[in-house]
């Protein structure tokens, strides 16, 4: 019989991922919503509500055997974005404590279970964070730096180079795939489109190119030049980040990870890990997440009650299907 309970959310820009674990690490429920970001989605508190009580629902668990939540929540930079962040998991019954902090922080602690380590996430947004041997915290974005590497902007990047003729002989396929996803015939028409907005509203405006973007991607596995330089210029952008970030290790050696849909895909991912390779101010070593973002969630909740993480822990979740990426 099940007695107390956490719940760990990694709340994305696109999705809400949410686990339910008893105190010893034992997974009870996963549980896939909408996305968690009132910058991408209005209706981004339903979609988190909603996916709480489905894995408690499937946990059969009620609230109040939940001892405590832990969110990372995409958008959730500082204390004025908490108004909207803590309605997410408002949750009638759900009166436990609840810790907040920005989505980057739970893939880091799935990745790299305490260890330091930089992260890259690059999927429907775009962050790099680095905890140092000191435990220090910083982000790409502390220094006003932001990697153009996210979905939408691989996507908004090769429209652009194919208005602007930047095309070569490997495009053809791209730029016809290009064409029917905007449903036009040439590009002539697309650029009447382009010079309407593509599309009036902005949020979904940026949802239409960003759920473009493995169409890029997979282009550039499949040797069209036009995409290969999209995703190169974006990994270029993600390694200034990175290098940044690398400076502040002690350790001359340091791991890397990267996490999210644009990073998880073959080009981005294989390219990525050549590049550190020639990285600046460090040895830089490409490693696999040792779990995912909701797990490091459930991982960081444990931790904030005061529940120590043993191994044994570690491998109760690392059972659950979805717990790696």
């Amino acid at each position: 019989m099940v007695h107390d309970v956490v719940i760990g959310v990694d709340g994305g820009g696109s999705q809400t991922r949410v686990m339910v674990s008893d105190l010893t690490g034992n997974i009870l429920s996963y549980a896939v919503g909408g996305a968690s970001s009132i910058h991408k989605d209005s209706n981004a508190h339903v979609n988190v509500q909603r996916t709480i009580q489905s894995s408690l629902a499937m946990a059969g668990c009620s609230v109040d055997q939940v001892k405590g939540l832990y969110a990372g929540i995409a958008g959730y930079e500082s204390d004025q974005d908490l108004e909207w962040v803590t309605q997410l998991t408002d949750v009638e019954g759900l009166d436990c404590p609840k810790w907040y902090v920005n989505d980057s922080l739970v893939a880091h602690a799935g990745a790299f279970i305490g260890q330091p380590g930089i992260v890259v996430v690059s999927g429907t947004g775009s962050m790099i964070l680095a905890i140092t041997e000191q435990k220090m915290a910083i982000k790409n974005i502390d220094f006003h730096h932001y990697a153009a590497s996210a979905a939408r902007f691989l996507a908004y990047d090769a429209v652009y180079q194919a208005l602007a003729g930047n095309t070569h002989g490997s495009d053809e396929t791209l730029i016809r795939d290009i064409q029917s996803y905007w449903g036009v015939n040439n590009l002539e028409q697309l650029r009447f489109l382009a010079a309407q907005g593509f599309v009036e509203n902005r949020m979904e405006r940026n949802k239409k190119f960003g759920e473009m973007a493995p169409m890029i991607t997979d282009a550039a596995e499949a040797g069209s030049y036009m995409a290969q330089i999209v995703c190169d210029r974006a990994i270029g952008e993600i390694m200034v980040g990175v290098e940044i970030l690398g400076s502040y290790f002690q350790s001359a050696q340091v791991s890397v990870t990267g996490i999210g849909s644009v990073m998880n895909c073959s080009y981005m991912r294989s390219k990525f890990a050549d590049r550190l390779q020639s990285g600046n101010n460090k040895q830089y070593d490409y490693t696999t997440p040792e779990l995912s973002a909701v797990s490091g969630a459930v991982l960081k909740a444990l931790q904030s009650l005061g529940i120590s993480i043993e191994i044994h822990m570690i491998e109760s979740i690392r059972r659950h299907p979805n717990a790696s990426w």
